[in-house]
């Protein structure tokens, strides 16, 4: 809680919070649209925004506003989900690479490294061909979160080497504390905050490369997705029709995720260098 009031004071946070509420809360709203988002022909197609349809309505007969809800609804949960697989091999692979140290720690770098060298997205366009229609919301964050985790497993690690270096660790030792009580009461707690940092980063690339599937035909085009929205919006040639609001809808929310994402994380990462800590804490006794 504390940590929410100091991050609070900064802007960047500010602004990146209440970008991902307002985006959470639309998503929200999927759950009471009058429209089944699936079903085509609804209402008059290609319809300005109006106070009937707020951001008009696409060649397809579907509201905007309503398609955006669940896009956005379904590319949040992605990523989350995404986020959350590959936080946990991330936070597991660097504990145990980062304190057992050894031929454990070599065996595991060389596994992770490998998976930094891979290029990522040849591989997941192979996987998305593989699967094509298959890939619903759960499939494809887990299948997202199955390559998200290796830089970050890295990351982890280093905290841990220098965590277990500490004075702590080797009193800790010496009393007799069991390992799995060491890692979950000493490190865990170190980590936790890292873990955020990075959690951004993972959900923002997650949803880079969902759009980057769907823009390349690779995605389930039943399921409502900021990827699939332009899929749609392109595939129909929006701009050149003139509709404008269709195409610029997923864009500028695209944008505002990325960049609230982005704000939210470099915030965190700020506020747990302990000099820029320093600094905020001593600009905040200046201001007082």
């Amino acid at each position: 809680m504390k940590m929410l009031k100091d991050l609070l004071r900064d802007g960047k946070f500010k602004f990146g919070f209440i970008v991902l509420v307002i985006l959470v809360t639309l998503s929200l709203l999927s759950f009471v649209s009058p429209y089944d988002i699936t079903i085509w022909n609804v209402g008059i197609r290609d319809r300005p925004p109006s106070w009937d349809n707020l951001l008009g309505t696409n060649s397809r007969g579907q509201d905007v506003f309503w398609e955006m809800t669940f896009a956005i609804r379904n590319s949040l949960t992605i990523a989350v989900f995404a986020a959350f697989f590959s936080r946990i091999v991330a936070v597991i692979i660097g504990l145990i690479a980062g304190y057992s140290g050894g031929k454990i720690d070599k065996l595991l770098m060389s596994i992770n490294d490998s998976v930094l060298v891979l290029p990522l997205l040849p591989i997941l366009i192979l996987v998305s061909s593989l699967m094509r229609g298959r890939l619903d919301v759960l499939s494809l964050g887990l299948m997202l979160g199955f390559f998200g985790w290796a830089w970050d497993a890295r990351v982890i690690r280093s905290q841990i080497l220098k965590l277990r270096e500490k004075g702590f660790t080797y009193t800790a030792i010496i009393s007799g504390s069991s390992t799995l009580k060491l890692v979950a009461k000493e490190y865990l707690p170190h980590v936790t905050p890292l873990v955020f940092a990075t959690i951004m980063n993972n959900m923002s690339w997650a949803v880079g490369m969902e759009v980057t599937l769907a823009l390349l035909g690779l995605s389930d085009f039943e399921m409502s997705t900021l990827g699939t929205m332009l899929h749609w919006a392109i595939s129909y040639q929006s701009m050149l029709l003139g509709i404008w609001w269709w195409i610029l809808t997923p864009v500028t929310v695209s944008i505002f995720l990325f960049v609230g994402l982005y704000l939210l994380s470099v915030s965190i990462s700020e506020y747990l260098d302990p000099r820029t800590r320093i600094q905020r804490i001593g600009t905040v006794r200046q201001s007082n």
